[in-house]
């Protein structure tokens, strides 16, 4: 233990069992005392928690986080405490961090970094991309990637410091309005709830919508709150009209919010409104938010606008934000190969296949940049290696090959590739349909 008194564990859940003990086990020596808000547990999520000598206080459901967490937080007595959800844990090994931050004199509380887990390299959590997970700890090292954030979740014991928000609640804006200290800590949680099942995430994206939704009611013109709902809209519902509405209402509300102009950005984007998501996404990047997903999304918007040199500079400046980023690289070759410069572009997507061999999309885009250079060998060459290098490949990738090659004049390595194909899906009758043509042009 840490000190005696000095560290309270802090929590509220509900039907939890799946993680709690994991959670409480990372946290063991480090706290001195666990509060278990229980909102209405049916399994062993209770039993679990008192199992680890936690006092566990009945706090009724209002569809409000804050209320709940500030009603543990009356029940704690440490001089700190630590918030976590059940399917959050602390890496034991930080507990000399910790400990140094309990000592600190004037800072009454810490933003501390909180690694989101996901199950591709390829999602994001608002603005910030994921990342290769690098984690040695056991109960995380199986994920692929995190995507990382920021929230006060370690602070004094202080009937000043109070959750504010009916959801994506915080203590940082209570600490900063009374005038007190916020400092950045050094340790991380770790959260594996990003990588729940289908119907988890399904089932909390509705309790968020419909809390987001009565928070913009109590707190019209709050800039954050709308943009929270819009992300909920737009990411999990695909409602792009209605996120697109909240991103500008947000952004008229605060002018200063890049994030906002960025997602107006994506709204537009993926609504196919090119021209219209220049302006905002532009302003995002003069704001501040120079990101590698910022640049990226001007990279796509400039090349579906068919301005490919404006693209290709885009798609590089991504790249120098996203070194190792095989996708970015791929998307900055095809845009070089579109504006011209066909020796350069074909390296960066032969580069990046080498980076990433078993990404379908990346030998896609070399194909479609050889098709467009009119290089019908090298496409044909490019879609059968597609075949070789990807797990499960699709019957229509068999189809294009066959067509390449067929193109070609090169029969026989159509009709190999149809039969192929048509091991794998016996059943498709376009492939069936496709090796038919084939033998019967072969033997005219």
């Amino acid at each position: 233990m840490i000190t005696e008194n000095n560290l309270a564990l802090s929590m509220i859940v509900r039907d939890a069992e799946e993680h709690l003990r994991n959670c409480l086990e990372s946290c063991k020596g480090l706290v001195s005392e666990i509060v278990i808000g229980d909102t209405g547990s049916t399994d062993q999520t209770v039993s679990i928690a008192r199992s680890f000598g936690a006092r566990i206080v009945d706090v009724p459901w209002t569809d409000d986080f804050s209320a709940a967490r500030n009603a543990v937080l009356r029940s704690t007595a440490a001089d700190w405490v630590l918030v976590l959800d059940a399917d959050e844990m602390l890496d034991p090994g930080e507990a000399v961090v910790l400990a140094q931050h309990l000592r600190a004199l004037s800072t009454h509380g810490y933003r501390v970094p909180i690694r989101n887990y996901v199950l591709s390299v390829r999602e994001r959590l608002w603005d910030q991309p994921a990342k290769t997970n690098d984690s040695e700890m056991p109960t995380v090292k199986q994920y692929p990637a995190f995507v990382q954030h920021e929230n006060v979740r370690l602070f004094r014991r202080d009937p000043r410091i109070r959750f504010t928000g009916r959801v994506h609640e915080t203590v940082g804006h209570s600490i900063l309005d009374a005038g007190l200290q916020l400092e950045r800590s050094s340790f991380s949680i770790h959260h594996v709830g990003m990588a729940a099942s289908e119907q988890t995430r399904a089932r909390k994206n509705l309790l968020y919508r419909r809390l987001g939704m009565e928070k913009i009611k109590e707190m019209p013109h709050d800039a954050q709150a709308h943009f929270e709902l819009g992300l909920v809209e737009l990411d999990n519902f695909s409602n792009l009209q209605e996120a697109l509405a909240l991103f500008r209402k947000a952004r008229r509300l605060n002018a200063g919010f890049p994030q906002a102009w960025f997602f107006e950005g994506v709204a537009l984007a993926r609504m196919e409104r090119f021209s219209d998501a220049l302006d905002p996404l532009l302003r995002a990047e003069k704001m501040g938010l120079r990101n590698a997903l910022v640049a990226e999304l001007l990279g796509d918007t400039y090349y579906n606008l068919g301005r490919f040199l404006d693209a290709a500079g885009a798609f590089r400046t991504a790249m120098g934000r996203d070194e190792t980023n095989p996708r970015i690289r791929s998307k900055a070759g095809l845009a070089m190969v579109r504006a011209g410069s066909e020796a350069a572009g074909v390296e960066h997507l032969r580069s990046a296949i080498e980076l990433a061999p078993s990404d379908g999309e990346l030998h896609d885009r070399l194909l479609q940049a050889f098709v467009s250079l009119d290089k019908l060998g090298d496409a044909a060459a490019t879609a059968e290696a597609k075949l070789e290098a990807v797990g499960n490949p699709a019957s229509t990738d068999f189809l294009r090959a066959a067509a390449l090659w067929f193109q070609l004049g090169r029969l026989a390595r159509s009709s190999a590739v149809l039969q192929v194909g048509l091991q794998m899906y016996p059943q498709e009758e376009k492939l069936r349909t496709g090796l038919t043509q084939v033998l019967r042009a072969d033997s005219t």
